[in-house]
Protein backbone atom coordinates (compact mmCIF):
# COMPACT_ATOMS: atom_id res chain seq x y z
CA UNK A 1 0.00 0.00 0.00
CA UNK A 2 2.02 2.93 -1.32
CA UNK A 3 1.70 6.48 -0.01
CA UNK A 4 -0.42 8.81 -2.14
CA UNK A 5 1.32 10.63 -4.94
CA UNK A 6 0.23 14.28 -4.75
CA UNK A 7 0.63 16.42 -7.87
CA UNK A 8 0.09 20.16 -7.50
CA UNK A 9 -0.45 22.24 -10.63
CA UNK A 10 -1.06 25.91 -11.29
CA UNK A 11 -4.66 25.92 -12.47
CA UNK A 12 -7.84 23.92 -13.02
CA UNK A 13 -7.00 23.72 -16.72
CA UNK A 14 -3.63 22.17 -15.86
CA UNK A 15 -5.34 19.66 -13.55
CA UNK A 16 -7.77 18.67 -16.30
CA UNK A 17 -4.97 18.24 -18.84
CA UNK A 18 -2.77 16.19 -16.50
CA UNK A 19 -5.73 14.03 -15.49
CA UNK A 20 -6.55 13.21 -19.10
CA UNK A 21 -2.89 12.52 -19.85
CA UNK A 22 -2.76 10.00 -17.01
CA UNK A 23 -6.04 8.34 -18.00
CA UNK A 24 -4.85 7.79 -21.57
CA UNK A 25 -1.47 6.57 -20.32
CA UNK A 26 -3.18 4.03 -18.06
CA UNK A 27 -5.62 3.03 -20.80
CA UNK A 28 -3.01 2.42 -23.45
CA UNK A 29 -0.78 0.50 -21.05
CA UNK A 30 -3.68 -1.72 -19.95
CA UNK A 31 -4.77 -2.36 -23.53
CA UNK A 32 -1.24 -3.34 -24.54
CA UNK A 33 -0.92 -5.67 -21.55
CA UNK A 34 -4.44 -7.05 -21.10
CA UNK A 35 -6.26 -6.32 -24.35
CA UNK A 36 -8.82 -4.09 -22.61
CA UNK A 37 -9.11 -1.15 -20.22
CA UNK A 38 -11.53 -1.26 -17.31
CA UNK A 39 -12.35 2.08 -15.75
CA UNK A 40 -14.82 3.46 -13.22
CA UNK A 41 -16.03 7.05 -13.64
CA UNK A 42 -17.47 9.61 -11.25
CA UNK A 43 -19.65 12.68 -11.77
CA UNK A 44 -19.18 16.30 -10.75
CA UNK A 45 -16.02 18.08 -11.84
CA UNK A 46 -14.46 14.76 -12.85
CA UNK A 47 -17.07 14.42 -15.59
CA UNK A 48 -16.33 17.93 -16.82
CA UNK A 49 -12.58 17.32 -16.95
CA UNK A 50 -12.89 13.98 -18.75
CA UNK A 51 -15.63 14.94 -21.19
CA UNK A 52 -13.71 18.04 -22.27
CA UNK A 53 -10.30 16.44 -22.52
CA UNK A 54 -10.59 12.78 -23.49
CA UNK A 55 -12.30 12.80 -26.91
CA UNK A 56 -9.31 14.40 -28.62
CA UNK A 57 -6.79 11.93 -27.16
CA UNK A 58 -5.42 8.87 -28.94
CA UNK A 59 -6.49 5.47 -27.63
CA UNK A 60 -8.29 2.35 -28.84
CA UNK A 61 -11.75 3.19 -27.55
CA UNK A 62 -13.10 -0.18 -28.67
CA UNK A 63 -11.08 -1.76 -25.85
CA UNK A 64 -12.53 0.44 -23.10
CA UNK A 65 -15.03 -1.00 -20.62
CA UNK A 66 -16.61 1.89 -18.74
CA UNK A 67 -18.52 1.60 -15.46
CA UNK A 68 -19.51 4.07 -12.75
CA UNK A 69 -18.00 4.31 -9.28
CA UNK A 70 -21.43 5.42 -8.16
CA UNK A 71 -24.61 6.56 -9.84
CA UNK A 72 -27.79 8.30 -8.82
CA UNK A 73 -30.90 6.15 -9.10
CA UNK A 74 -32.70 8.51 -11.47
CA UNK A 75 -34.04 8.23 -15.05
CA UNK A 76 -31.61 8.77 -17.91
CA UNK A 77 -33.52 11.96 -18.70
CA UNK A 78 -32.73 13.43 -15.28
CA UNK A 79 -29.91 16.03 -15.30
CA UNK A 80 -28.53 14.30 -12.19
CA UNK A 81 -27.78 11.14 -14.22
CA UNK A 82 -24.01 10.77 -14.52
CA UNK A 83 -24.28 8.20 -17.32
CA UNK A 84 -26.17 10.64 -19.54
CA UNK A 85 -23.50 13.31 -19.07
CA UNK A 86 -20.76 10.99 -20.30
CA UNK A 87 -22.89 9.46 -23.03
CA UNK A 88 -23.68 12.89 -24.49
CA UNK A 89 -19.98 13.74 -24.78
CA UNK A 90 -18.22 10.42 -25.38
CA UNK A 91 -20.79 8.36 -27.28
CA UNK A 92 -23.41 10.54 -28.97
CA UNK A 93 -22.88 12.77 -32.01
CA UNK A 94 -19.87 10.90 -33.28
CA UNK A 95 -18.17 10.50 -29.90
CA UNK A 96 -15.25 8.05 -29.82
CA UNK A 97 -16.61 5.51 -27.31
CA UNK A 98 -18.82 2.66 -28.62
CA UNK A 99 -22.17 2.80 -26.84
CA UNK A 100 -22.04 -0.88 -25.94
CA UNK A 101 -18.82 -0.29 -24.00
CA UNK A 102 -20.35 1.96 -21.34
CA UNK A 103 -22.48 0.29 -18.68
CA UNK A 104 -25.17 2.27 -16.81
CA UNK A 105 -27.30 1.08 -13.93
CA UNK A 106 -30.91 0.24 -14.78
CA UNK A 107 -33.07 2.97 -13.24
CA UNK A 108 -36.25 1.07 -14.09
CA UNK A 109 -35.45 -1.43 -11.34
CA UNK A 110 -35.68 -0.74 -7.63
CA UNK A 111 -32.42 0.61 -6.22
CA UNK A 112 -31.76 -2.76 -4.56
CA UNK A 113 -32.40 -4.66 -7.79
CA UNK A 114 -30.36 -2.13 -9.77
CA UNK A 115 -27.37 -2.66 -7.46
CA UNK A 116 -27.62 -6.45 -7.79
CA UNK A 117 -27.93 -6.25 -11.57
CA UNK A 118 -24.93 -3.90 -11.76
CA UNK A 119 -22.86 -6.27 -9.66
CA UNK A 120 -23.78 -9.12 -11.98
CA UNK A 121 -22.85 -7.07 -15.06
CA UNK A 122 -19.45 -6.18 -13.59
CA UNK A 123 -18.76 -9.81 -12.70
CA UNK A 124 -19.76 -10.86 -16.22
CA UNK A 125 -17.39 -8.38 -17.87
CA UNK A 126 -14.59 -9.39 -15.50
CA UNK A 127 -15.08 -13.07 -16.24
CA UNK A 128 -16.80 -14.11 -13.02
CA UNK A 129 -14.01 -13.34 -10.56
CA UNK A 130 -15.21 -12.76 -7.01
CA UNK A 131 -13.38 -9.45 -6.57
CA UNK A 132 -12.88 -7.54 -9.84
CA UNK A 133 -9.70 -5.51 -10.23
CA UNK A 134 -10.28 -2.32 -12.20
CA UNK A 135 -7.35 -0.84 -14.04
CA UNK A 136 -8.41 2.64 -12.97
CA UNK A 137 -11.00 4.32 -10.76
CA UNK A 138 -11.54 8.06 -11.19
CA UNK A 139 -12.94 9.40 -7.95
CA UNK A 140 -14.47 12.60 -6.70
CA UNK A 141 -14.59 14.00 -3.19
CA UNK A 142 -17.39 16.05 -1.68
CA UNK A 143 -17.00 18.92 0.81
CA UNK A 144 -17.77 16.47 3.63
CA UNK A 145 -15.02 14.09 2.50
CA UNK A 146 -17.35 11.54 0.91
CA UNK A 147 -16.31 9.61 -2.17
CA UNK A 148 -18.51 7.53 -4.44
CA UNK A 149 -21.74 7.41 -2.41
CA UNK A 150 -19.88 6.50 0.75
CA UNK A 151 -20.61 9.16 3.34
CA UNK A 152 -19.07 9.90 6.77
CA UNK A 153 -20.58 7.75 9.49
CA UNK A 154 -22.70 5.68 7.08
CA UNK A 155 -22.99 1.89 7.57
CA UNK A 156 -21.76 1.28 4.01
CA UNK A 157 -18.28 2.24 5.18
CA UNK A 158 -18.19 -1.08 7.05
CA UNK A 159 -19.10 -3.30 4.09
CA UNK A 160 -16.47 -6.03 3.76
CA UNK A 161 -17.86 -8.35 1.08
CA UNK A 162 -20.32 -6.78 -1.34
CA UNK A 163 -18.62 -4.97 -4.21
CA UNK A 164 -21.71 -2.93 -5.13
CA UNK A 165 -24.33 -1.67 -2.69
CA UNK A 166 -27.57 0.28 -2.86
CA UNK A 167 -28.09 3.33 -0.68
CA UNK A 168 -31.53 4.78 -0.01
CA UNK A 169 -30.66 7.40 2.61
CA UNK A 170 -27.92 9.46 1.00
CA UNK A 171 -27.46 12.71 2.96
CA UNK A 172 -26.86 14.39 -0.39
CA UNK A 173 -29.84 14.36 -2.78
CA UNK A 174 -31.02 12.32 -4.51
CA UNK A 175 -31.26 9.80 -1.66
CA UNK A 176 -31.21 6.63 -3.78
CA UNK A 177 -27.94 5.59 -5.38
CA UNK A 178 -25.83 2.60 -6.39
CA UNK A 179 -22.19 2.65 -5.30
CA UNK A 180 -18.97 0.71 -5.35
CA UNK A 181 -17.75 -0.24 -1.87
CA UNK A 182 -14.27 -0.26 -0.39
CA UNK A 183 -13.49 -3.95 -1.03
CA UNK A 184 -13.57 -3.30 -4.79
CA UNK A 185 -12.32 0.29 -4.67
CA UNK A 186 -9.19 -0.75 -2.80
CA UNK A 187 -8.59 -3.68 -5.11
CA UNK A 188 -7.99 -1.42 -8.12
CA UNK A 189 -4.64 -0.99 -9.84
CA UNK A 190 -4.86 2.78 -9.61
CA UNK A 191 -7.21 5.36 -8.11
CA UNK A 192 -7.07 9.04 -9.03
CA UNK A 193 -8.69 12.01 -7.32
CA UNK A 194 -8.77 15.46 -8.93
CA UNK A 195 -9.77 18.48 -6.84
CA UNK A 196 -9.63 22.19 -7.55
CA UNK A 197 -10.39 25.45 -5.79
CA UNK A 198 -9.79 26.99 -2.40
CA UNK A 199 -13.12 25.66 -1.20
CA UNK A 200 -11.58 22.16 -1.17
CA UNK A 201 -8.38 23.15 0.64
CA UNK A 202 -9.51 22.32 4.18
CA UNK A 203 -11.03 18.95 3.34
CA UNK A 204 -8.03 18.03 1.17
CA UNK A 205 -5.78 18.70 4.16
CA UNK A 206 -8.01 16.64 6.45
CA UNK A 207 -7.93 13.70 4.05
CA UNK A 208 -4.24 13.79 3.15
CA UNK A 209 -2.74 15.05 6.41
CA UNK A 210 -5.17 13.85 9.07
CA UNK A 211 -4.18 14.48 12.67
CA UNK A 212 -6.02 11.41 13.85
CA UNK A 213 -9.60 10.44 14.56
CA UNK A 214 -12.02 8.56 12.33
CA UNK A 215 -10.74 8.77 8.72
CA UNK A 216 -13.06 10.40 6.21
CA UNK A 217 -14.34 8.17 3.40
CA UNK A 218 -11.94 9.67 0.83
CA UNK A 219 -9.05 8.92 3.21
CA UNK A 220 -10.09 5.26 3.23
CA UNK A 221 -9.20 4.91 -0.44
CA UNK A 222 -5.94 2.99 -0.16
CA UNK A 223 -5.40 0.48 -2.98
CA UNK A 224 -3.84 -2.56 -1.32
CA UNK A 225 -1.70 -3.46 -4.32
CA UNK A 226 -2.05 -0.37 -6.45
CA UNK A 227 -1.29 3.33 -6.59
CA UNK A 228 -3.18 6.38 -5.40
CA UNK A 229 -2.77 9.74 -7.14
CA UNK A 230 -4.18 13.12 -6.12
CA UNK A 231 -4.11 15.91 -8.71
CA UNK A 232 -4.69 19.34 -7.19
CA UNK A 233 -4.48 22.93 -8.26
CA UNK A 234 -2.55 25.32 -6.02
CA UNK A 235 -5.72 26.60 -4.38
CA UNK A 236 -6.91 23.13 -3.33
CA UNK A 237 -3.41 22.28 -2.07
CA UNK A 238 -2.89 25.57 -0.26
CA UNK A 239 -3.21 24.13 3.27
CA UNK A 240 -0.99 21.08 2.73
CA UNK A 241 2.36 20.98 4.47
CA UNK A 242 3.89 18.66 1.89
CA UNK A 243 3.45 19.37 -1.80
CA UNK A 244 4.90 17.80 -4.93
CA UNK A 245 4.80 20.46 -7.60
CA UNK A 246 5.21 19.45 -11.21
Amino acid sequence: MAAPRVLVLESEADVSSKLCDLVIEKANSAIERDGKFTVGLSGGSMAKFLCNGLPSRTTDWSKWRVFFCDERHVPFTDPECTYTIYKSKLVDNGGPLPGENIFPINPDLSVEEAAQAYKEKILEVFGGVDLPKFHLLLLGMGPDGHTCSLFPGHPLLKVTKDIISPISDSPKPPPKRVTMTFPMINNCECAIFASCGGGKAEIVKRVLESDGGEPLPAARVKPTQGELIWILDKAAASQLKAQSNI
